[in-house]
């Protein structure tokens, strides 16, 4: 008895593990809902029980949340917690623009460099289905819609880079600043028409440079589009 006891522990252990690290690299992304628990027990060959146990040890710890009828569903806590209070400094200081697009710079030309090299067929799709939705939103004349999808889009280029760090990094920094980019790039698709085209016309740049598995065309490019954005909001401010 105490033989299987154990055994069962570490079934559970290892499956809580395998879990975890799906969680971490951005496989299941915050919000979206787990296989169910007779797939899981395929995947990782083990019973639905040991399954059970292990999503309830994560939801346990916050990181799943289930829902009786409905499934079991990623939580964002694990990527973007609460912003804190020098967070929430940064998002709502436009004098700190700079200071963001700077890092945004730096954090989502890597991003994409290992997008190029990294992604699946899945992330592709992903993202080309994010760039569909984008240049959809555009032709209707969306402003809300672009900057959402703007944001998505940068999301499933982080999450193609499949280095759990950059995806952790990116989703904690755009939950932060979430409303301060979507404010402000909404502002300048209002001020200037041409300035949406141009925007459209970058990201897709970056998105066929890494569907194209080209990384350093896929940095350049991603660099290039931040740095266009800054050069609009200096040009806003003189």
């Amino acid at each position: 008895m105490v033989t299987w006891s154990r055994q069962s522990g570490g079934r559970v252990a290892s499956v809580t593990r395998r879990l975890e690290e799906a969680l971490l690299e951005g496989s299941f992304p915050a919000n979206s809902k787990l296989p169910s628990e007779r797939e899981l027990a395929e995947r990782y060959g083990v019973s639905r029980n040991t399954v059970r146990e292990a999503i309830q040890q994560l939801g346990a710890r916050g990181l799943v949340h289930i829902r009786p009828r409905s499934g079991v569903f990623v939580s964002d806590q694990l990527r973007t917690g609460a912003p804190s209070p020098w967070g929430q400094l940064i998002a709502d200081s436009p004098a700190r623009r700079a200071d963001i697009l700077e890092f945004r710079r730096v954090l989502e030309g890597a991003t994409a460099y290992f997008a190029a090299l990294r992604a699946t067929d899945e992330d592709i799709e992903r993202i080309r289905g994010a760039m569909a939705r984008l240049d959809q939103a555009r032709r209707q004349g969306n402003l809300s819609g672009e900057s959402r999808i703007d944001v998505e889009l940068h999301e499933a280029i982080a999450q193609a880079s499949r280095n759990s760090m950059f995806l952790h990094l990116h989703s904690s920094i755009t939950k932060m600043m979430r409303e301060h980019i979507i404010r402000n790039v909404d502002g300048l698709r209002e001020l200037n028409e041409s300035v949406s085209e141009i925007l459209l016309l970058q990201h897709r740049t970056v998105c066929d440079a890494i569907c194209a598995r080209r990384p350093e065309e896929a940095r350049t490019a991603m660099q290039t589009h931040i740095d266009y954005v800054r050069s609009r909001f200096d040009d806003e401010e003189e």
